[in-house]
């Protein structure tokens, strides 16, 4: 019985580790959510999407893309229910629909943990961190994120 404690204190504390991600996900994830921040210039934000379509710019800057919370969720009753919510410093920005699956999808496939309730599946992250280093992408790297657990 000691042993299952044990166990499941040790899992508890894996699931609430922070995380990373590198590659073409952390690419997708930047991309998407600074397309959305407020703190980034039109500029920044106009070469992550460059970036994201597969055209590397000439001399670029590293990018820098920060949410301090990300939480979205996805109906599994009513399955036309997609919504995100992203938290920048004191401003939200609330996607819904097709925008917000494409976030959803991109946290699952960055290997946020999903959780479950009242009919809806949840993902969410806080304290997302994540570097584009454009002179590095076309060798398999370039792009790394990190996060912390939901709340």
């Amino acid at each position: 019985m000691r042993r299952i404690g044990l166990l499941a204190a040790t899992l508890a504390l894996c699931a609430a580790a922070p995380a990373n991600t590198s590659g073409s996900v952390a690419l997708a994830l930047a991309a998407i959510v600074g397309g959305y921040s407020p703190m980034m210039s039109a500029p920044a934000k106009n070469e992550l999407a460059t970036l994201f379509d597969g055209t590397v710019p000439a001399h670029a800057a590293n990018i820098t893309v920060k949410a301090d919370k990300i939480v979205c969720l996805a109906g599994n009753v009513d399955i036309t229910v997609h919504e995100c919510t992203l938290t920048f410093g004191a401003r939200t920005v609330t996607l819904q629909g097709r925008r917000a699956h494409e976030l959803y999808a991109t946290l699952v496939e960055a290997g946020v943990p999903s959780d479950g309730a009242a009919g809806k599946i949840y993902e969410a992250l806080t304290a997302l961190a994540c570097t584009i280093k454009p002179a590095d992408i076309g060798s398999g790297g370039g792009a790394d994120c990190s996060y912390g657990p939901g709340n």
